[in-house]
């Protein structure tokens, strides 16, 4: 988008990663990457740089090892943190990410004041609730990606089987960003064909038991995925990148990023990944999509499981 700027903060896999997609999809006309790390900044920001003559539309690159290179933003997607160890689940990352945040925010805030942020690093639920209490944003300009990731999985996984494109799928998952996370069976279509009544070849392929195994096969993709290479990183960056533009382009998209839920489904004060429609300025509107009683149920688990979380963290 003309005259916009996107600040990435952290050089690691799933900064540049998404710096890279926002670039090469003309995602913002200005992307600046920061890093503490001032050599690693500087050096990805010159690799990046150089193949700007290349990228969809005409974009500056520029960053560093200096946070005022983040000055003037309009959208400031945090990816700083620890990253996640083979065998570690997100939660665990908790108390150190939240901490990184308490210095972080308070000088991202001094450069773009009136910028949307978007959390990526894990576990971003928790910390989404930790960087809106530091910050005083309201919950609309303050977000996760959430399940953004989990739900392409998702789609990826039931077009393959169902032998249709992965935009003819409409299904979510929702909830936590982790282990707790479910999909909505109750309400996904293909095409507008109920999931479990998708034919092929005569026969009905979307099984309790084939559903179930998707389930579990969409909730531990991050892990096997670390396993094999260490980290998550381009995935996360075309779906950043994605959310970037719904922002910046006023797209208006309903994407299930995070928030800080406000009575939506009887919950409130935690952070939980719905439909949200997402445009300038923030999300818009956390939609209460039609649930079954199973559903709601597992959806007030994941409000439970991070709302320990959030106890045993104080925050």
């Amino acid at each position: 988008m003309s005259g916009s700027k996107l600040a990435v903060v952290g050089a690691g896999s799933v900064g540049t990663s998404l710096a890279y997609a926002a670039l090469i999809r003309g995602s913002a006309s200005n992307i600046a990457l920061f890093d503490v790390n001032a050599a690693k900044a500087e050096a990805e920001v010159l690799d990046l740089a150089h193949g700007t003559q290349f990228a969809a539309a005409a974009a500056s690159m520029t960053g560093g090892g200096d946070i005022a290179a983040t000055e003037g933003a309009d959208v400031v997607v945090i990816t700083a943190g620890a990253k996640q160890a083979p065998g570690q689940t997100r939660l665990d990352l908790a108390g150190t990410n939240v901490r990184i945040l308490e210095e972080l925010m308070p000088r991202l805030l001094k450069h773009s004041p009136d910028a949307v942020f978007v959390l990526v690093t894990n576990p971003c639920d928790v910390l989404t609730v930790a960087a809106q209490k530091i910050s005083g944003l309201p919950a609309g300009r303050i977000f996760s990606s959430g399940t953004v990731l989990d739900t392409s999985r998702l789609r990826w996984l039931l077009a393959r089987r169902a032998g249709v494109a992965v935009p003819s799928v409409h299904a979510s998952i929702v909830g936590e960003h982790g282990d707790t996370e479910f999909p909505v069976w109750s309400t996904a279509t293909i095409g507008p064909i109920p999931v479990r009544d998708w034919m092929v070849d005569g026969e009905r392929v979307f099984t309790t038991e084939y559903l179930a195994e998707t389930a579990r096969e969409v909730t531990q993709a991050a892990y096997k995925v670390i396993a094999g290479k260490g980290a998550t990183n381009y995935a996360i960056g075309l779906s950043g990148a994605r959310i970037v533009e719904a922002l910046l382009r006023d797209d208006k998209a309903v994407l299930p990023v995070s928030t800080v839920l406000d009575g939506q489904h009887g919950i409130s004060g935690v952070a939980l990944s719905l439909p949200s429609v997402v445009g300038r300025g923030g999300v818009h509107t956390v939609l209460e999509m039609p649930m079954d009683d199973g559903e709601l149920a597992a959806l007030q688990h994941s409000a439970d499981t991070l709302r320990h979380s959030l106890d045993t963290l104080g925050v």
